[in-house]
């Protein structure tokens, strides 16, 4: 895997305000860092994604989808050919 897209975390339907990020900071206690992360889509430790789903009385897989880079390649080069 190669990166991981958290959009289904900005578009959570709970009661927590998810699509403000500097709430989120506050109300799941994590660092800037790890917003960041957030952002970019990158990888964050599991310990930081346990905090936000215990916040949000959620699983990992409700807020988050691995994504590869193979799978990719493999959609695009469907679409050339």
């Amino acid at each position: 895997m190669d990166s991981a897209s958290y959009k289904k975390l900005w578009k959570y339907p709970g009661d927590k305000n998810t699509k403000n990020k500097t709430c989120l900071i506050q109300l799941v206690d994590i660092s800037t860092n790890a917003l960041a992360k957030l952002t970019k889509e990158q990888f964050l430790p599991i310990k930081s994604l346990q905090k936000i789903c215990k916040v949000l009385d959620c699983n990992v897989v409700d807020i988050c989808v691995l994504k590869s880079n193979e799978y990719r390649k493999r959609i695009l080069k469907n679409l050339w050919y």
